[in-house]
């Protein structure tokens, strides 16, 4: 099976490219550092020219109101060259609860981006992931001022991207969903919770302060971004993954 994989070069998409290769795929990873630019269009035709699958794992430079237009435009590009190319799956990686939090901008975007797939011309597959283990270091960084980091208690599901890229593989090399897949980590930790956690595991001196109205997370209300009944859940475990 031939599998163009758009974003291949990152962190999930690169992982992706070798779970197919491993798996006897020919699956080839495109970016802007291959030439192709979803947005412009540039060397997209040419990406996903004979694929079988199209795997789009490209993200949003930024996280603000600009992501819709990145993600409108970027979706329009790939499912009219993939309908041209004959591609029978395309797939992408969302977010759970994406469509539970209308208070952050690239949420939704990201529902933006599942609702172009649906209505669109080819056979889809949407896997929608918890927050990345490797993230975390990101989330203590945005709300870190001096020796104090500051995060709400919002409930979180981490995920490893290892994980991640293993069944996201195995969603493209299968038929296609027509709906969507729901992963998530094995347990659960308020974010404040897991921050100590990473920090006392690596040594960190910084300390976290509980605070409800800090960072992004301060816009998810609940278990909104809890993995749903019925997801499949991933083995990695947190604790594993810092050890």
């Amino acid at each position: 099976m031939n599998v163009a994989v758009i974003g291949g070069t990152g962190l999930i998409g690169s992982r992706v490219v070798a779970n197919l290769n491993a798996a006897g795929h020919q699956a080839v990873p495109h970016s802007l550092s291959t030439g192709v630019d979803v947005v412009t269009g540039r060397g997209v035709e040419a990406a996903v020219a004979g694929a079988d699958v199209v795997v789009n794992l490209t993200n949003s430079p930024t996280f603000d109101a600009a992501s819709l237009g990145f993600f409108r435009t970027s979706m329009r590009n790939l499912l009219t060259a993939s309908e041209r190319a004959g591609a029978g799956h395309f797939v992408i990686l969302s977010i759970v609860g994406a469509d539970r939090v209308p208070g952050l901008d690239y949420y939704r975007a990201k529902v933006l981006q599942e609702d172009i797939l649906k209505a669109g011309p080819v056979p889809y597959s949407i896997v929608r992931a918890t927050q990345f283990m490797e993230f975390m270091d990101a989330i203590l960084a945005m709300t870190t001022e001096g020796d104090t980091v500051r995060l709400p208690r919002t409930p979180i599901q981490p995920i490893a991207a290892a994980d991640v890229s293993r069944i996201v593989a195995e969603v493209a090399a299968g038929r296609p969903l027509n709906g969507t897949l729901d992963i998530a980590g094995p347990d659960v930790y308020p974010l404040d919770e897991l921050g100590r956690l990473t920090l006392a595991a690596r040594g960190d001196r910084r300390s976290v302060v509980t605070d409800d109205t800090a960072g992004m997370f301060a816009a998810v209300h609940g278990d909104a971004i809890i993995a749903p009944d019925g997801a499949r859940i991933a083995p990695t475990r947190y604790p594993d993954r810092l050890s």
